[in-house]
């Protein structure tokens, strides 16, 4: 009777056993496949964390000051299609100021609107659209955050 009783005890420790290594492996596998797409989707926004717009006052070369965009490409490779979303007053259309094509590590510089200057106080990060190499739409907000455009 003893050695009955001892059996199912070794089976049911077995089965549990099992059963814990099983639930292991499934929490483990999990952990990895969630590092596994946070790596992925870093690799993704790698160009995309490069790129940064802004709007600052320069001096023109034959005297006088020009409100200007920056858009600087710090990555390796170019972006596509970049355009400024311009802000809109009141019942204005939204306007935007296309830009195109910016090479690696290169900035590009566009006047600004000339009616910008009477409320320019300092260099301020202004809103950017654009495709990375891969073909993928990005925005980046006045605050700075980086998020995919669908």
């Amino acid at each position: 009777m003893d050695s009955d009783w001892l059996g199912a005890f070794a089976d049911v420790f077995s089965a549990v056993g099992t059963v814990g290594a099983f639930l292991v492996g499934f929490l483990l596998l999990r952990r990895e496949h969630r590092r596994e797409a946070d790596r992925a989707e870093d690799e993704r926004r790698a160009q995309a964390a490069r790129i940064s717009a802004w709007i600052e006052l320069t001096l023109k070369p034959e005297g006088g000051r020009e409100l200007a965009f920056h858009i600087h490409n710090a990555s390796g490779m170019p972006i596509y299609e970049v355009e400024l979303p311009l802000p809109a007053r009141g019942d204005e259309e939204h306007a935007t100021e296309f830009v195109g094509l910016v090479p690696p590590g290169q900035t590009i510089r566009r006047p600004a609107p000339v009616a910008w200057l009477r409320s320019y106080v300092e260099p301020e990060p202004i809103q950017i659209e654009f495709l990375d190499s891969a073909g993928r739409r990005w925005s980046r907000d006045e605050q700075g955050t980086l998020s995919r455009a669908d």
